[in-house]
C-alpha cells in the first residue's frame, strides 16, 4: 500500500480545563512538525464542552503557549475575542444535536442512567442496553449499541491497521445527562466538519481512535473513518504516569513564571524522552522521534 505523504489539514485540540503543560506541548510540536513535513494546514480546535471544567483563563492560556513557543496554526481562533464570538464549540451545537438524532433515528443509542461508580474501571457492564428506558428521559446519557466483535480499519502513517473496540470503549457515551454531546462524537463532527485528515494524538488516545472510527462509520458522509492518524510517545510524570494538568511544576505557565525560555522547555522534552542533547525549536523534535512519513 502506498502511503500519503501530503494532507490537507491536522490539528491542535486543547481542552481548556488546566493549564497547557509538557505533554501538550510535545503533541502540538509533533503536530506542527508533521505539518510542515506533509504541508498540511493546522487548525486551532479549543475542546471547550465540558462546561463544568473549562474556564475563560486556560482558553487565554492556550493563545500564550503557543505564541510564547512560536507554534503556528493556519486556521482557527486568532485569540480569545475571536475564539468566543466564532470558534466555541458551542457555535456547532445543532452539528452535534443532527448527529444525535440520526443516531437516535437508526436505533444505534440506548438511555443509561447508571452513575460513574457504576461502572467500575471504566469499563461499561452492559447495565442498561435492554431496559428499554426512553431516550427523552431525565438524567440519561445516550450510549451507542457497539458490537465488540466489528473489526475496524484504522489508516496510521506505516499503513492500514485493524482493530476492534477495547472494554473501555464498548457501548460508549455519545450524549452525557447534562444533554451536552460527549467528546467522542464532539471531536468526529469537528474534524469532519474543518476537514481534518490527519490526527495527531498521544498513543494513550488510541481507544478513542478506534472509537471515532467506528462511530463515523454509523454516520452518512462522515469522512472521519478516512482520516490518518499518528499516536506519539507519552512524556511521563512518573513510571505508568502520564503528565496531567493538575502537575503545576510542568505547566508552561509555571515554567514562564521561573524565567524558563522555549528553548529550555524544548530541551526538557527532549530529556523527558531520553535525548540528552538540546533542543532549540518544536522542529527539531521531528529529528529526534524519527516520525514515519
Amino acid at each position: 500500500m502506498q502511503l500519503h505523504q501530503t494532507f490537507n489539514k491536522t490539528r491542535l485540540a486543547p481542552t481548556p480545563s488546566g493549564f497547557l503543560h509538557l505533554g501538550n506541548v510535545l503533541s502540538f510540536a509533533i503536530t506542527a512538525a508533521l505539518a510542515k513535513k506533509t504541508n498540511a494546514k493546522i487548525l486551532l480546535r479549543i475542546d471547550d464542552l465540558d462546561r463544568e471544567r473549562a474556564a475563560p483563563q486556560y482558553v487565554q492560556d492556550i493563545f500564550d503557549t503557543l505564541h510564547y513557543l512560536s507554534i503556528p496554526w493556519d486556521e482557527g481562533p486568532a485569540d480569545y475575542a475571536q475564539y468566543e464570538k466564532q470558534y466555541s464549540q458551542l457555535h456547532r451545537m445543532e452539528l452535534y444535536r443532527a448527529a444525535l438524532q440520526q443516531l437516535k433515528e437508526s436505533g444505534q443509542v440506548f438511555a443509561c442512567e447508571c452513575s460513574r461508580t457504576q461502572v467500575p474501571d471504566g469499563v461499561y457492564p452492559g447495565t442498561c442496553r435492554n431496559k428499554g428506558l426512553p431516550l427523552d428521559q431525565g438524567n440519561v446519557s445516550w450510549r451507542l449499541r457497539t458490537d465488540a466483535t466489528k473489526e475496524i480499519s484504522i489508516q496510521t502513517l506505516t499503513g492500514e491497521e485493524k482493530a476492534t473496540l477495547p472494554p473501555s470503549m464498548q457501548n460508549f457515551v455519545v450524549r452525557k445527562k447534562d444533554g451536552f454531546p460527549a467528546y467522542q462524537l464532539t471531536s468526529v463532527i469537528d474534524d469532519h466538519y474543518f476537514g481534518v485528515d490527519l490526527i495527531v494524538r498521544g498513543e494513550d488516545l488510541w481507544p478513542s481512535t478506534i472509537a471515532q472510527n467506528y462511530l463515523s462509520a454509523l454516520l452518512p458522509e462522515n469522512t472521519f473513518q478516512y482520516s490518518t492518524s499518528y499516536h506519539h510517545p507519552l512524556l511521563l510524570e512518573a513510571p505508568d504516569k502520564k503528565l496531567s494538568k493538575s502537575a503545576g511544576a510542568t505547566s508552561i505557565q509555571f515554567l514562564r513564571k521561573e524565567g524558563k525560555q522555549p528553548a529550555d522547555i524544548y530541551t526538557m522534552i527532549a530529556q523527558m524522552l531520553g535525548y540528552e542533547q538540546p533542543v532549540k525549536d518544536w522542529e527539531s523534535i521531528m529529528e529526534l522521534i524519527k516520525i514515519p512519513v
